[in-house]
């Protein structure tokens, strides 16, 4: 059992043949991509400074792409503690040098939010309607993230509030208490999403997590995370592709689960 991934919200693991074999058949699928204008136009954001590229890798199942499966330690950690996945799609998530710049639709408070506070975020809690109420809508047995590029603290890394994950259980257990698990989709979790996170700023730490190709990032389901802005690096881009796959966890249990 990964005491890290349970303690902190969050694990880096060491470098594997499994991934490092994994990145090198994706790399060229990335390069292809990210250099077509139809991907461009629709998943290019803040001012092209972010490809969004969500569900974007033809991975199967298994994770394989271009025939390669997805193993390794990462992925024996996760489904040692989660169970067996079926791996859903790959996200393609790139920043460029400038990153964040501001959209002409987005807010000021917004833009700040994104760059003052990394646009931190609990996956699965999503925005809905014209006033965008968060409603619970994925249950995500964990985030793996696997590097295509160094990862720098210039390079707009991911960030992660360390305990944010037990911080956000206890506020999603009281919200959750009185309502059927088959139900809690219904509830408008706005308000206690944004005075749990306001928490989670004062009370845990920010942590920027530099990594290298061939190692992964195993981050709790429940933590808070987010994307540095780029600050100084030479680098041309940073690329990195997360999995964010549902596994065999009903509502309950990807409420108590570790």
């Amino acid at each position: 059992m990964s005491r890290a991934l349970l303690s902190r919200g969050w694990e880096l693991i060491p470098t594997d043949p499994g991934i490092e074999a994994w990145v090198a058949s994706v790399r060229p699928v990335a390069v292809q991509i990210l250099s077509d204008p139809t991907q461009q136009s629709r998943w290019l954001r803040h001012g092209e400074t972010w490809f969004a590229g969500v569900n974007i890798l033809q991975n199967d199942a298994h994770g394989r792409l271009n025939g390669v499966p997805l193993t390794g330690k990462a992925v024996t950690t996760a489904t040692d503690l989660y169970g067996p996945v079926s791996w859903d799609r790959g996200q393609l998530s790139v920043t460029y040098p400038g990153y964040p710049k501001q959209d002409a639709g987005e807010s000021d408070a917004a833009h700040r939010f994104r760059r003052s506070r990394d646009a931190t975020h609990l996956d699965g809690l999503l925005p809905e309607g014209p006033n965008r109420r968060r409603h619970l809508r994925e249950y995500h047995a964990f985030i793996l993230g696997l590097p295509l590029d160094e990862v720098t603290h210039g390079n707009s890394p991911l960030t992660v509030y360390e305990g944010s994950h037990e911080v956000m259980r206890r506020a999603l257990r009281t919200a959750f208490h009185a309502t059927p698990p088959d139900r809690w989709g219904d509830i408008d979790l706005t308000d206690v999403y944004t005075t749990t996170r306001r928490r989670v700023f004062s009370d845990c730490s920010r942590v920027e997590i530099t990594v290298t190709p061939g190692q992964a990032i195993l981050m709790h389901r429940l933590s808070l995370h987010g994307v540095a802005p780029w600050r100084d690096s030479p680098a041309p881009r940073r690329a990195i592709a997360y999995f964010r796959p549902e596994g065999q966890l009903d509502p309950q249990s990807w409420l108590e689960a570790p």
